[in-house]
């Protein structure tokens, strides 16, 4: 090969800088002899080696490096692929429900709780009172302006004290130890506290608009919190992080599961379906069934004590929801717990009714169903008399009841007990929002296309909307944002077991009750009677709970006072509506107050009332004994009149909706 001659030194052009890379003055490194005797036929700018930086420690290439290096490759391929398989998996479950629901017809209303109106009042109401817009405004701002002060200085390194966590969705440490999320968690309070405030702020409006528009207001404000998404959600960002995105993989697999569930509907899992079996593991009372007729089953227990009280004590449950929430677990089981203070107890069992009984109503559920009860265990331990309870709308029906027994002369029942029951609806809480004729029209329209029965999960979803930061946003969280597996607890399976409702009753009872209040305004006919709940004498026990969200403490105890010509006494209980009635005594929970009086509102009641700590069960029992008559020999379910038909807690209570 030609040699190429020779450039002059200082004609060598110099080697062009690469973007980024420091230039050196230092030479190149020497060629091979055999490279500087026959140069590259190349331009020598290009043949030579670029200008090398200074030299710097050589990066770690030993095995570790490379099994570092390997790991995170590893570990970004495994959460890309757990990314892509979470969205497919809910853009899959989204796809089907989809075309699931496309056949069905459309609902009646576009907004079925009649929100808009409602709205419209009271922002027409804000709007004609500038004065007040501006203020809240005004106050807004300062509570921001209160935020970013406290902010900043904190990020000047100033020792700020956090602010105060008293709301459990943001209990987790990084939601205060994380500036940004701390800042996002205390803006949305403020926002969401001062749009609440301000809807309550308006005062002329109807009421019931008001807490109509109330209600709506915090439920579109707790479905905005920052918790509820998972790029502003701490605790969920860690564990996609910590599972390489396994976590939102299971959480999407939830999502899809419960999609298919609710066939097109999201239908939230609270508990562990495989957790608990009925007659298994929860409801393990011992007894047997003595009675069944096509509305119920009627269930009497093996006494737990060698002598009973003379008169029997028989539970009218609600027909909303199973009876074994008074039989969870031995621990915490009332019926157990009676048995074991010497009552004979017996449970009505309701039938989870299907298509054949949606023109079943008030008279069928007292004539077939309390009167038939009542007969039934008289027949059984040949007593003249028996002491009921009523919970929640079993309270009701046997308020009701009484009052037609006392029109008729019928003294069976020598004492009632009423857990969590209502019969005057004029203060009945946020359910009052749910019988606006909108939604009622919405009602029947879901219990006409289910062939006449309201479907368990129609009365669930209600019943989770007063609660849904408990009752659904906790669950979203959990379920699909940390791909948690739901818990296997005894309460929530019971909470999740719904029954259906025939439509002719329980569009009565909407209609009666929270639409007219007609029990205690003498416009509630039952059994061919407008009966009169002053007309009832019997002794009676009422029960409350402070924090019920269904049969409100106020409503309980207006409900006492119309029984006027009762001897009423009234016991106030710690928590709601399950856990205030269900609190055995040795769980040495919550407290309870009682007052023998009975004056004209709650508040004077509870200012003279005396507290006492843990369950309010003794001192119902203390009563009960005095009304049960004296000590027998203890009685068999299986050696009475009627014959068993088969062990507690029978076949209707294991119906699935």
């Amino acid at each position: 090969m030609a040699r190429r001659p020779t450039v002059p030194p200082t004609e060598t052009p110099k080697a062009p800088r690469r973007a980024g890379r420091p230039t050196s003055a230092k030479p190149p490194r020497p060629r091979a002899a055999k490279a500087a005797a026959t140069p590259d036929p190349e331009p020598v700018a290009e043949a030579r080696p670029d200008p090398q930086p200074d030299p710097q420690p050589e990066p770690e290439t030993g095995p570790d490096a490379a099994a570092f290096g390997a790991e995170q490759r590893e570990m970004l391929e495994t959460l890309s692929l757990n990314l892509a398989k979470a969205a497919m998996t809910a853009q899959t479950a989204i796809a089907e429900a989809a075309l699931s629901q496309a056949d069905r017809p459309a609902a009646l209303s576009p907004d079925p709780f009649n929100v808009g109106p409602a709205m419209t009042s009271v922002m027409s109401s804000l709007a004609a009172r500038p004065d007040r817009l501006f203020s809240a405004q005004a106050d807004l701002f300062n509570r921001y302006m209160d935020l970013w002060a406290a902010t900043a200085r904190r990020a000047a390194g100033e020792d700020v004290p956090a602010a105060p966590i008293g709301d459990k969705r943001f209990k987790d440490p990084a939601w205060s130890e994380n500036p940004m999320f701390d800042i996002m968690r205390q803006s949305y309070l403020v926002t969401a506290d001062w749009m609440n405030g301000l809807v309550a702020s308006v005062d002329d409006v109807d009421p019931r608009t008001k807490r109509r528009a109330e209600f709506f207001t915090r439920l579109l404000t707790d479905a905005f919190s920052p918790s509820n998404f998972l790029a502003s959600n701490p605790v969920a960002l860690k564990a996609l992080a910590e599972t390489n995105g396994e976590s939102l993989v299971k959480g999407m697999q939830n999502f899809a599961a419960d999609m298919e569930r609710g066939r097109g509907k999201l239908k939230i899992r609270q508990a562990d379906d495989g957790g608990f079996e009925v007659g298994v593991n929860v409801a393990t009372a011992p007894g047997q069934v003595v009675w069944r007729d096509d509305l119920f089953e009627l269930l009497q227990y093996d006494a737990a004590t060698e002598t009973q009280h003379a008169i029997p004590l028989l539970i009218f449950p609600p027909w909303i929801n199973k009876f074994y929430i008074l039989d969870l677990q031995p621990a915490n089981s009332m019926i157990r717990w009676l048995s074991a203070q010497g009552f004979t107890v017996f449970v009505c069992s309701w039938v989870n009714p299907d298509t054949d009984k949606a023109g079943y109503g008030f008279d069928d559920y007292l004539e077939k169903g309390v009167y038939r009860a009542v007969e039934k265990v008289l027949e059984q331990t040949g007593s003249d008399h028996v002491n009921t309870v009523g919970y929640c709308i079993g309270g009701t029906l046997m308020g009701a009841a009484l009052a037609h027994m006392a029109a008729r002369g019928d003294d069976r029942i020598s004492a009632t007990t009423f857990f969590a029951a209502q019969h005057d609806f004029a203060e009945a809480g946020d359910l009052l929002l749910f019988t606006d004729e909108h939604w009622l029209a919405e009602i029947e329209q879901q219990m006409d296309a289910a062939g006449g029965v309201l479907p368990g999960a129609a009365m669930a979803d209600t019943f989770n909307a007063l609660r849904a930061n408990d009752l659904i946003w906790s669950f979203f969280v959990s379920n699909y944002l940390m791909g948690k597996a739901p818990p296997a607890f005894d309460l929530l399976f019971w909470n999740a077991d719904q029954t259906r409702m025939p439509k002719a009753l329980h569009m009565d009872y909407l209609r009666s009750m929270y639409g007219r209040n007609a029990l205690t305004g003498g416009d509630f006919t039952i059994g061919g009677v407008t009966v009169d709940l002053s007309k009832v004498t019997i002794p009676l026990y009422f029960q409350a709970s402070r924090e019920d969200h269904i049969a409100p403490m106020n409503s309980v105890y207006r409900s006492a006072r119309a029984f006027s010509g009762a001897d009423v006494t009234l016991t106030l209980a710690g928590s709601g509506h399950i856990a205030g009635v269900v609190n055995a005594p040795v769980a040495n929970k919550y407290q309870h107050w009682t007052n023998p009086a009975l004056p004209a509102t709650l508040a004077e009641w509870q200012a003279d009332a005396e507290e006492h700590p843990g369950s309010w069960w003794n001192h119902w029992a203390a009563w009960l004994r005095d009304k049960s008559g004296p000590r027998v020999p203890a009685r068999d379910p299986k050696t009475g009149p009627l014959a068993p038909l088969e062990p507690a807690p029978g076949s209707y209570v294991k119906v699935k909706s």
